[in-house]
């Protein structure tokens, strides 16, 4: 079964809003998307974050940063790159805006962004790298990501960074794997108020 590695439609909007979903809960009750649109209901979170992908503010979760792995034509997996000098937080903030969300949205994202980092604006960022459940283990993330670093050093970057929660031994554990090293850390009360979690860790791979 060979896995397949293409760039995301407009099509794939209804599977990307689930892995952004699932990337954002991360095992918690809780996910940034949950706070935003003030619910848990997955019938109204989804909807609203297929609309996300397709703004015309091009914030870091709209469907053209996307690349999506297939198997047996069967959509298994997801991951994000963006660039953060473009995909800013006052873009993805214009993006909720358009969805129609109230104006203090920008507080919903508050124990989010308290946690953030001083990021190189010519760094690549990787986010949402999701796969289905029973797809675990059969290569589906390592291909994402090696198509992924392809891609950018074709582009000229030589550095991509990826933000996880302190914590999450699994994924530090993956990404450490494919040549990731943590660089820094943030621990936020508001963050651990929130989600439950110390913080968030920084991790960057040269390649």
């Amino acid at each position: 079964m060979a896995i397949k590695i293409r760039k995301a439609t407009v099509e794939d909007a209804p599977f990307l809003a689930e892995m952004i979903l699932q990337s954002s809960r991360a095992g918690k009750k809780d996910g940034m998307f949950d706070l935003v649109f003030q619910t848990n209901d997955e019938k109204i979170i989804l909807p609203r974050l297929e609309q996300l992908t397709q703004t015309t503010a091009k914030n870091q979760c709209h469907y053209t940063n996307f690349l999506v792995a297939e198997l047996d034509g069967e959509s298994v997996g997801t991951l994000c790159s963006y660039e953060p000098r473009i995909s800013t937080k006052d873009v993805l903030i214009a993006a909720f805006k358009e969805l129609g969300c109230r104006e203090d949205v920008s507080d919903s994202l508050e124990a989010f962004y308290s946690c953030s980092f001083d990021l190189n604006k010519r760094t690549l960022m990787f986010d949402f790298m999701e796969e289905k459940e029973g797809f675990i283990d059969v290569g589906v993330l390592k291909e994402l990501m090696r198509k992924s670093l392809l891609t950018a050093r074709l582009k000229g970057y030589r550095i991509a960074q990826t933000i996880i929660e302190i914590g999450s031994l699994e994924s530090e554990l993956f990404y450490k794997k494919l040549g990731f090293k943590k660089v820094d850390q943030k621990e936020c009360e508001l963050y651990r108020e929130k989600f439950g979690r110390a913080g968030l860790m920084l991790m960057s791979i040269e390649f």
